[in-house]
C-alpha cells in the first residue's frame, strides 16, 4: 500500500546541517542504532566528513510508528549544498513528493537556500520548512521564521524550529513528513516503470542503480530491461537502503531502493534511465532528466604515461556515481595524451581530482581551468573551443563569444560596497537589488564565467568574513575583445599554459604570470627562457638561470687562458643540453595561471 509511504529529501544551504538532522531522523527512528551510530552517517566519503559538505545525494529507508498509531516507510534522500552539486539536487527532487527546507537560525536565508527551494517548488513538491541550530547563543529562530514566511507563504508560527545537534523537537519534524507530505501515486497492478535517480559501480555486484519505483514491482528473480539502452538483464539483487544495502524480494509502486544489475559496463545503465520488466514491459519511458551544460573545463593527464588506460577506466566509473561529469580524450603537445574533462564548478573539479587520486591510486596533473567560447571565423562558422589550444589563426577569427552568467549574492547590508567593488574589477555589470530580509540585501549582477571560476568565491567569502552566500546561472554568450595569451618554454609553446584573456588584461596577466613560473619551473643544467606572447608580439620575458658545476675550481693559480679554454667547454655544453634538454613543468606551474587575479 502506498498510503503508508512517504519520499521525502531535505535541501539547504552548505553548512546549515541537513546532514546532522538526518543522523537524528535515522537515530529517532531505531534504523541505526546508538552504538553504530557516527556523525555524518550519510556521508560515506573520507571527502565529504573532511571538507563537512555533502557530495553525493544518498538514501536511506527509515521505518515510523506515527502518533495515529500507523506504521509508515519513510524513504529520505540527504541531498548537497554546494552550488556545483546542484545537478545531484535536481535528480533527487525528482524521486520525492516533498522536501524538508532547513534554514541556519544564525545565518537565515541564503543563495542556495533559495535556489534549492525554486527547484523543489519547480517539481511541485510540499515544502515543509525548518529552522535548525535554534540551540546556538547567536541563533534568531522568530527572525528567520518571519523572512521563511514571507518567503513561502504561510504563518512563522508553522515553521518548525528544532536543534538537529541536541535532538530538539525531531518527533515534530517526522510528524510533519507523515501528515504533510502526501504519499507516491502510482499502483502495483500497472506495468513496473522505475527511475534511474543514481547509481555507483561495485566490483562484485557491477552496476548499482538506484531507483525510484513509479508504478508497478520489481521482483528480485525477474529479468529486467533498461528502456534507453535496450540492455535485458536478470538482477542480482533487488533491495532498500537501511541505511547499509539490505536484500529484499520486491520493490513495490512508491519505494525507493536499489537494482544490483551484475553489469560490468558502465556505459549499459545511465542516470535518468527508467528499469521495465521483460515479461510485461511498458509503454514509454518515464521522462528522465536534462543533462547538466558543464561550466568549467581542464586537462586532466596521468604523470605516468602507462596509467592513460586506468585514467579512462576511473573516469568511466566516476561519470556513473557523477552523471555531470563529462570527458573526452585530448593530446597535449607539452604533457602527451589525456582528458579534456568539463565540470560544474572549481569545487567540483577539485573533488574529482581528490576522487581519482584517493579512490583510484593514480597521479594525475589537471590543467588550468577554462571556460566554453564561441568563435566566429570569416566562413562565418560557429566553433565551440573549451580549450585556449584549440583557438584557430587570428586572421581567421572575426569574434570570440564569452559565456555570461547571472549571479545572485545575498549579504548583510554592511558589505554592499567591498561586493560592488569586488564585482566591477571584473568586468561585471550591476543588475538589480532586492531586501528578503532586513539587513540582508540580495544584489543580481551579470559577470563573464572566467571572471567567476578564478578565485571569485574566496574573494567573495574573505571581503565579507563569510556571511555573504553565491548562487550562478547561465545566461548567454557575448562577443568581446579577446585574446589568446601563450606561453613559450625555451621558445616552445606549452599549449596548457595558454589561456583566453581580455585585451586590456593581456600586458599585465602576462607580466604577472611569467613573474610567478620564473619561481615555479626548476632550474636546469641550461638556461631556460620564459615568454609570454599575445596578438602576436612577446610581451614578457624572464630567463630561469642554469645550474652551473665549479669547472675552475681545480684552477689554481696558472694562465687565464686555461680558465678560458674550461669555460668555452662548459659553454658548448650547456648549448649541446639546450637543445636535446626537456623542462620538466610541475602541477604549481599548470595552477599558477588560476592565481593571476591575486597581485
Amino acid at each position: 500500500m502506498t498510503e503508508n509511504i512517504r519520499n521525502f529529501c531535505i535541501i539547504a544551504h552548505v553548512d546549515h546541517g541537513k546532514s546532522t538532522l538526518a543522523d537524528r531522523l535515522l537515530q529517532f527512528t531505531g534504523t541505526i542504532s546508538d552504538r553504530d551510530m557516527t556523525e555524518q552517517v550519510l556521508d560515506s566519503m573520507d571527502l565529504e566528513r573532511e571538507k563537512g559538505v555533502t557530495i553525493k545525494a544518498s538514501a536511506v529507508r527509515m521505518n515510523y510508528r506515527a502518533q495515529d498509531g500507523n506504521a509508515y516507510e519513510l524513504n529520505l534522500i540527504d541531498t548537497p549544498g554546494h552550488v556545483d552539486f546542484g545537478y545531484e539536487v535536481s535528480r533527487a527532487l525528482q524521486a520525492c513528493e516533498g522536501a524538508l527546507l532547513v534554514v541556519d537560525a544564525t545565518q537565515g536565508i541564503e543563495a542556495q537556500t533559495l535556489a534549492n527551494l525554486y527547484q523543489a517548488l519547480n517539481a511541485d513538491l510540499e515544502i515543509i520548512p525548518v529552522i535548525n541550530k535554534i540551540d546556538l547563543p547567536s541563533a534568531r529562530p522568530d527572525e528567520v521564521a518571519e523572512d521563511i514566511a514571507a518567503l513561502i507563504g504561510g504563518d512563522a508560527a508553522d515553521v518548525l524550529q528544532i536543534s538537529a545537534k541536541s535532538g530538539i523537537n525531531i518527533e515534530q519534524v517526522l510528524e510533519s513528513v507523515v501528515r504533510r507530505v502526501p504519499p507516491p501515486r502510482g499502483e502495483d497492478a500497472k506495468p513496473a516503470r522505475a527511475l534511474v535517480f543514481d547509481s555507483h559501480y561495485d566490483s562484485y555486484k557491477g552496476v548499482i542503480c538506484y531507483v525510484r519505483v513509479v508504478e508497478g514491482a520489481l521482483a528480485a528473480n525477474e529479468t529486467i530491461r533498461l528502456m534507453a539502452t535496450g540492455v535485458e538483464v536478470k538482477p542480482i539483487e533487488v533491495g532498500i537502503f537501511a541505511p547499509t544495502m539490505k536484500p529484499v524480494s520486491l520493490l513495490s509502486a512508491g519505494e525507493v531502493g536499489y537494482v544490483a544489475t551484475g553489469l560490468k559496463t558502465v556505459h549499459d545503465a545511465r542516470v535518468g534511465d527508467t528499469i521495465t520488466r521483460v515479461n510485461a514491459p511498458a509503454a514509454e519511458a518515464l521522462p528522465g532528466y536534462f543533462h547538466p551544460k558543464p561550466m568549467v573545463f581542464a586537462g586532466i593527464y596521468p604523470v605516468d604515461a602507462e596509467d592513460y588506460s586506468d585514467l579512462r577506466d576511473a573516469l568511466e566509473k566516476l561519470q556513473l556515481n557523477d552523471a555531470s561529469l563529462t570527458f573526452e580524450p585530448e593530446t597535449s603537445q607539452a604533457i602527451g595524451f589525456g582528458f579534456r574533462a568539463g565540470f560544474l564548478g572549481l569545487f567540483h573539479m577539485e573533488i574529482i581530482q581528490e576522487r581519482i587520486e584517493r579512490e583510484y591510486d593514480l597521479d594525475v596533473l589537471f590543467t588550468a581551468p577554462s571556460v566554453e567560447y564561441q568563435v566566429l571565423t570569416i566562413g562565418d562558422e560557429i566553433l565551440l573551443i573549451d580549450s585556449p589550444a584549440q583557438l584557430p589563426d587570428e586572421s581567421k577569427v572575426l569574434e570570440i563569444r564569452e559565456p555570461w552568467m547571472t549571479i545572485e549574492i545575498i549579504t548583510p547590508t554592511e558589505f554592499y560596497g567591498p561586493i560592488m567593488e569586488l564585482v566591477t574589477k571584473r568586468r561585471g555589470a550591476f543588475k538589480s537589488q532586492e531586501y528578503p530580509a532586513p539587513h540582508r540585501v540580495q544584489l543580481n549582477f551579470e559577470i563573464p564565467l572566467a571572471e567567476l571560476i578564478v578565485d571569485f568565491f574566496d574573494s567573495l567569502k574573505s571581503r565579507t568574513k563569510g556571511y555573504a552566500s553565491l548562487d550562478y546561472q547561465f545566461l548567454e554568450y557575448r562577443a568581446d575583445q579577446l585574446q589568446k595569451l601563450e606561453i613559450l618554454v625555451n621558445a616552445e609553446p606549452v599549449d596548457a599554459l595558454a589561456a583566453i584573456v581580455h585585451n586590456k588584461d593581456a600586458y599585465y596577466k602576462g607580466q604577472v604570470l611569467i613573474t610567478k613560473l620564473k619561481d615555479l619551473i626548476p632550474r636546469q643544467l641550461f638556461e631556460v627562457a620564459i615568454q609570454a606572447s599575445s596578438g602576436g608580439r612577446v610581451i614578457s620575458r624572464a630567463n630561469v638561470r642554469a645550474m652551473r658545476k665549479d669547472v675552475l675550481a681545480k684552477c689554481y693559480g696558472g694562465d687565464i687562458t686555461r680558465k678560458k679554454k674550461l669555460l668555452e667547454k662548459q659553454k658548448k655544453g650547456k648549448r649541446r643540453m639546450k637543445m636535446v634538454g626537456n623542462v620538466e613543468i610541475p602541477q604549481d606551474a599548470f595552477m599558477a595561471v588560476l592565481k593571476l587575479g591575486d597581485e
